[in-house]
């Protein structure tokens, strides 16, 4: 057979890398075929036939091939994009899917216990991108709608694509890009494969807390078959992850002071922890495909996670500016910053610091899967019918458990609490750095004897009844099903097809609380910890602290050691709620491919229209019957909205390598899904303040959230200029971007209307129109910017450096994006610089990389009280991973099988959240994860 080389997609794409992008689902077998658009294969550097054989195709492997394909990828599609794929059958070139995408140009990643967990593109945080799977939307297991990539193990995936830019057919598209993560396509796969895997783990920083591992271990395997003359496939992927990770943390509960002389600015407290995590999780793919006829194709899907993130934090907290606490500024070492003096060192006198056993555990199901059923006529008409489900069920459970000295404090203005004078206090040193404070502390924290079952600060609020804790599980449950169609007709001329599509999307996601004070059996202030319960104490010398008294708060509640009484507060079931979603999207596309002299143009233009049914459930609290209590009345809001979306994105290629686009597009992101709960607090303001909406006294204002809250929305233009060489193996690209955003989403104080809600007794407003303190819309602003990329290996260039190649880039974010009160707001999840690159070396079987990612100072999320997300401003960070393996050749004993080192964050980056004023010692986070290095293998049969 006589063939082109642009066929070949250069002659520098192989067969076997052809293979990879076809069962990652390029070709147009999953619902996604309309949405990716890739153009004809038929777009290389040179047009003379050759004759395919062996001499005409270079076979590369492993992450060369990883390479080659995902410049194939970027190459032929019409949307701008990047993309990731598997060096082999179920074996990404990372550790995990979050580690492989934060590698692409203009892509980073935020740690979570040293794992890279959830996505930024283009500077902006995971609020503002989409995940699908194979092309459908998907629920998620965190609270919102940012997909946590640890719920998917890398070795089901196959390849992963984020679009940059939207496409009319694009349904589920973000604000700032789309990341599908695909699985495998046996039709596609065209050979058979039977593939295991398994490597080992080892964290660095050792067994942190008793009854936890430092070493740990994933099982991986992988078959993929065709039968009946390649009519029917399947593929089945399972993969078990059972493996620990370790952190030790610094956290600051803020800096006291004002900055002047005699009043420096000084640590206010601190709640450290070691925290060990053992991560189980089993993850099953299955794909079945028929080819019912020779126009006619049925995929069926399905994807399992179970989940299971189980950690021990051990600590003490330390008030150092309250409780009685007292510190004499004159005696502190300081130093003289441009904000003002700091201390670095000093004492604090009776403090009286609480010994923390928490627990915080997190399991989750997830589910995913669907059916395709693609049509592909001889005449120029296609058509699809997709029909994709998505559900997760979560339990986030978070038990505190406080010891110390003593029950409560001694506060000298407060009479009835003067038993707590006799407490046991602690004289404290401390030395506050850049990587946070170290103490000297006078007590022994491990003394059993010493520390006690109690409330030392009492924080329950009762001079009589000790809290000693809180029990706090968090239930979540997230359905999502989708319907889509889709008809599409070839067409002769400039226009070269026309697409038309229907989606409806109905979602939704609940919350409810179960929440529980914790006391001590037989209504005891004080009680020791049973010896049978006690643990090997936790070494905390890394804050200067030493061991603590350490045991497992589970098993004082199993046997009856704490006592759980429910927490009967409004605050509780105000927290919940029930939020959905019905989402109707149509769509008009139109393809063009035009030759144009030496080069072809190609792209699509078109529109999506999306009617938005949002609606909440949720409780609220008003004394409407009169007698002095709060009573509950169930509530619900919401809104109905259309959003229109036009869209073009226009590629000129030429045959001399480059490739000019041209993007424009209107895209919205939907808000937080919490931010649309109807839960309300509210009350009758009487006093005239100047504040009522109506300027009518008295008026009504609350606070909660916002179930009529819009979208964020935009206007974007990106233009790329990009250069292909190396027989389509190296590029070169240049991205600027920007996006105008025309409704941005932000806490302000807003007019809203209580018609529907129950006023309480007393005098009554003199209109429902209010105010709610609440996420609302708001004006926005722009942001811009520019990613420099390359792919190029090195043999291009010198036939001396064969086998080695680098791939990397490096994006740049201005953004001018105002808050509510019109000043330029700080984005969550916003860095202005990130940078990635990787050196490799591959040849005859021997391979080694070492990569490294950079991103400037971002706005992170930190778990907080109750699993309640708090953003602080976390440090740029620099993270440095290695791999070397070796592939056994043909001919060995031993083909098929792939060994393999990896090391992560091999320099040990902490990730380093900044106090509100940026003195390099105020520090409030400081999270230590170590190093984790990795051993394994894959055979393939």
């Amino acid at each position: 057979m006589m063939v082109t080389k642009r066929n070949l997609l250069g002659a520098g794409i192989s067969s076997t890398a052809m293979a990879i992008v076809l069962a990652a689902g390029m070709a147009p077998s999953a619902a996604l075929a309309q949405e990716a658009n890739p153009v004809d294969t038929d777009i290389a550097d040179e047009d003379e036939a050759v004759e395919a054989t062996p001499e005409n195709v270079i076979i590369v492997s492993g992450f060369r091939q990883s390479l080659e394909t995902a410049v194939a990828e970027k190459r032929n599609s019409d949307l701008i994009l990047e993309s990731v794929t598997a060096e082999d059958i179920g074996k990404l070139p990372d550790d995990s899917i979050g580690e492989s995408i934060a590698r692409l140009p203009g892509v980073t990643s935020q740690r979570l216990n040293g794992r890279a967990n959830v996505i930024a593109i283009r500077g902006l945080g995971p609020d503002f991108s989409q995940t699908l799977l194979n092309g459908r939307e998907q629920t998620s297991t965190g609270d919102n709608r940012a997909v946590e990539f640890d719920q998917y193990p890398s070795e089901v995936v196959n390849q992963v694509v984020v679009y940059k830019t939207p496409s009319a057919s694009l349904v589920g598209q973000g604000l700032v890009g789309t990341i599908d993560v695909r699985t495998i396509r046996p039709l596609e796969a065209r050979e058979s494969v039977f593939a295991i895997g398994a490597k080992g783990s080892y964290a660095d920083l050792g067994k942190l807390n008793a009854g936890s591992e430092e070493f740990g271990y994933r099982v991986n395997a992988t078959y993929v078959d065709q039968f009946a003359d390649d009519t029917f496939g399947v593929a089945l992927s399972a993969a078990y992850t059972d493996e620990p990770y370790q952190l030790q943390e610094f956290n600051a509960w803020g800096y006291s002071g004002s900055g002047e002389a005699g009043s420096p600015f000084a640590i206010a407290g601190s709640k450290s922890f070691v925290t060990s995590t053992q991560l189980q999780r089993i993850g099953v793919n299955g794909t079945f495909q028929a080819r019912l006829s020779d126009n006619l194709m049925a995929t069926v899907d399905g994807f399992y996670s179970n989940f299971d993130d189980d950690q021990s934090k051990r600590g003490i907290e330390l008030p150092l500016s309250f409780f009685g606490t007292t510190f004499d500024p004159s005696t502190a070492t300081t130093t003289t910053t441009e904000f003002g003096e700091f201390a670095t060192s000093g004492t604090f006198e009776n403090v009286q610091g609480v010994v923390r056993n928490d627990i915080f555990q997190r399991k989750a199901d997830l589910y995913s899967g669907g059916l395709n059923l693609a049509y592909e006529g001889d005449d120029g008409w296609s058509a699809f019918f997709d029909f994709g489900y998505s559900r997760t069920d979560r339990n986030e459970l978070s038990i505190e458990s406080y010891a110390g000295t003593g029950f409560n404090w001694d506060d000298p203005n407060r009479v009835g609490d003067e038993f707590a004078a006799d407490d046991v206090t602690d004289t404290i040193g401390f030395q506050s750095g850049t990587t946070g404070t170290v103490f000297s502390p006078s007590l022994d924290y491990s003394d059993p004897t010493l520390i006690v079952l109690t409330d030392p600060l009492g924080w329950g609020g009762s001079l009589t009844v000790p809290q000693a804790g809180y029990y706090n599980n968090r239930i979540l449950e997230d359905e999502l099903k989708q319907y889509r169609v889709g008809v599409a007709k070839e067409l002769e001329g400039f226009v070269s097809a026309a697409r038309f599509g229907l989606a409806y999307t109905d979602r939704s996601k609940s919350l409810v609380p179960d929440e529980f004070l914790v006391r001590l059996r037989d209504g005891l202030t004080e009680l020791a910890v049973p010896s049978d319960a006690l643990l090997r104490p936790t070494n905390l010398d890394y804050l200067g602290l030493g061991p603590i008294v350490s045991y497992d708060a589970r098993t004082l509640i199993d046997d009856g050691t704490l006592i759980l009484e429910p927490n009967t507060s409004n605050d509780i079931p105000r927290k919940a709620y029930r939020i959905t979603e019905d989402l109707m999207t149509a769509y008009l596309q139109f393809d063009v491919e035009q030759q144009l002299g030496a080069g072809m143009l190609t792209g699509n233009f078109g529109v999506q229209a999306i009617n938005t049914v949002q609606k909440s459930d949720g409780v609220a609290f008003a004394d409407v019957d009169g007698d002095g209590a709060e009573d509950r009345i169930d509530v619900s809001g919401g809104a109905d909205f259309w959003d229109v979306l036009p869209s073009a994105n226009l590629s000129l290629r030429l045959d001399s390598g480059w490739v000019f686009r041209l993007a424009a597009s209107r895209q919205i992101q939907r808000p937080q899904l919490d931010d649309l709960r109807i839960a309300i607090g509210y009350n009758i303001v009487t006093q005239e303040d100047g504040q009522s909406p109506t300027g009518a006294y008295p008026y009504i204002s609350g606070n909660g959230g916002n179930p009529a809250l819009r979208p964020y929305r935009a206007n974007a233009v990106d233009f790329n200029i990009e250069k292909y060489f190396g027989g389509g193996a190296g590029v070169v690209a240049l991205q600027l971007f920007y996006k105008d955003i025309v409704s941005y989403i932000d806490n302000d104080v807003a007019v809203f209307d209580y018609t529907g809600f129950p006023l309480p007794v007393g005098q009554a407003p003199a209109t429902p129109i209010g105010l709610l303190n609440s996420e609302v819309n708001t004006g926005g602003g722009n942001f811009y910017g520019a990613e420099l990329s390359a792919t190029l290996p090195l043999d291009t260039f010198t036939e001396t450096l064969d086998g080695f190649g680098v791939t990397g880039g490096v994006g740049y974010t201005k953004t001018e994006i105002e808050n509510a009160q019109g000043e330029i707001d700080v984005i969550p999840g916003y860095s202005k610089w990130v940078a990635n690159g990787t050196a490799y070396f591959e040849k005859w079987g021997f391979n080694a990389r070492g990569s490294v990612r950079y991103r400037s100072e971002f706005l992170a999320d930190f778990t907080g009280f109750g699993g309640n997300i708090t953003r602080r401003l976390a440090r740029a960070e620099t993270i440095v991973d290695a791999q070397i393996g070796y592939d056994f050749q043909d001919g060995s004993a031993l083909e098929g099988l792939s060994v393999y080192i990896q090391g992560q964050n091999l320099t040990n980056q902490p990730f380093v959240s900044q106090f509100d004023v940026p003195v390099p010692e105020a520090v409030i986070d400081n999270q230590e994860y170590g190093r984790r290095f990795l051993a394994g293998f894959t055979y393939r049969f």
